[in-house]
């Protein structure tokens, strides 16, 4: 299965695929609005708006699956991130990315390999995949990497279609 088949539902609950950001680079991120790398939605954010004219998008997924960081509903969930970091980019509905209903989006992306060679597994929250304009998986970033770090931005500046 193709990641721009599988289906989707935004924050809101309205439908939704990856299929509808073809041809864009994207970066898949879990995040939660209780954890310490919270403020990582800063350089999110920033990502969102230096590239998103150049053909990227950052794509956020809430989860709860770490120490309940993410404990809020979707209205209490987009307030948060508006309102706290400015997010413009899409949110989607809160979802699993590990154990026996880890999301099938999550089931495809856990199978790419970070820098040291490890697959599996989501670590913690704001675990990063770089997706590429034809719907590969291009990199992973561990949690901890920050946004906005070089690896980052050379990955995503190699995957702009435009």
């Amino acid at each position: 299965m193709s990641l721009y088949d599988i289906p989707l539902s935004t924050l809101t609950g309205e439908p939704a695929k990856l299929a509808d950001y073809q041809g864009k680079a994207l970066l898949i991120v879990n995040v939660a609005s209780k954890c310490g790398l919270t403020p990582q939605y800063s350089g999110l954010e920033r990502l969102q708006q230096r590239y998103a004219e150049r053909g990227f998008s950052v794509l956020g997924f809430p989860c709860n699956q770490f120490m309940g960081q993410e404990p809020g509903s979707a209205e209490e969930i987009q307030t948060f991130c508006s309102t706290t970091y400015g997010v413009s980019f899409p949110l989607f509905e809160k979802l699993d990315v590990n154990g026996d209903d880890r999301h099938p989006l999550y089931a495809e992306l856990t199978k790419t390999t970070d820098a040291e060679g490890t697959a599996g597994d989501v670590t913690w929250n704001f675990e990063k995949f770089l997706i590429a304009p034809d719907g590969t998986v291009a990199d992973r970033f561990r949690p901890r990497t920050e946004p906005e770090a070089d690896e980052v931005i050379t990955a995503i500046e190699a995957q702009l279609p435009a």
